[in-house]
């Protein structure tokens, strides 16, 4: 009976530390920050969805497979959104979604983990690097990471004012799919 119980437990353990599959939950946000004539300019994006598998134990059996939805560019400017959405930038009514998808997911130290794979915006794809924190937040995670890009690699923009280095950083509250 004690061995029958205690197999059990492991059994559930083992369970709940295998990889699970999570969705982006309402609240989840993609902010950038950018100079514009040297003004930081900040901005971000809702309209988060996708797929992530995620087991903080076997990093390598996770997975990303996410999008965020270009149309919702916001900084607090109506004019400048409206102008964010034209082709000149994001071109989102050609590429309404922004996205982002793991090629490996390794470990790097007590909830801290390393993002490797691709980020997809306008058509055009380039490798991406970065790491990230994965905090449990009730029956989900809390992914929290930032990188830098440069948005002449994207066509956009074109030779406009802004600074070609953009700060993105991710606040991703995930729950069971």
């Amino acid at each position: 009976m004690k061995t029958t119980i205690i197999a059990l437990l492991i059994t559930c353990i083992g369970f709940r530390a295998s990889a699970q599959n999570y969705k982006p939950a309402v609240g989840s946000t993609v902010q950038f920050k950018v100079t514009n004539l040297g003004f930081g300019v900040n901005g971000s994006f809702t309209g988060v969805e996708g797929v992530i598998i995620f087991d903080p134990s076997a990093p390598a059996k996770s997975n990303f497979d996410t999008s965020i939805d270009a149309a919702t560019v916001n900084t607090d400017n109506n004019l400048r959104d409206a102008h964010l959405k034209e082709d000149g930038y994001f071109s989102v009514k050609t590429y309404p979604r922004i996205k982002l998808v793991s090629s490996s997911i390794t470990g790097n130290g007590k909830n801290t983990y390393v993002f490797m794979g691709t980020l997809t915006m306008k058509g055009k794809s380039q490798k991406i690097s970065f790491p990230f924190t994965a905090l449990a937040s009730g029956d989900g995670w809390l992914f929290k990471g930032s990188f830098k890009i440069n948005r002449k690699d994207f066509d956009i923009g074109g030779t406009s004012t802004i600074s070609n280095e953009v700060e993105i950083t991710l606040n991703i509250p995930v729950t069971k799919a």
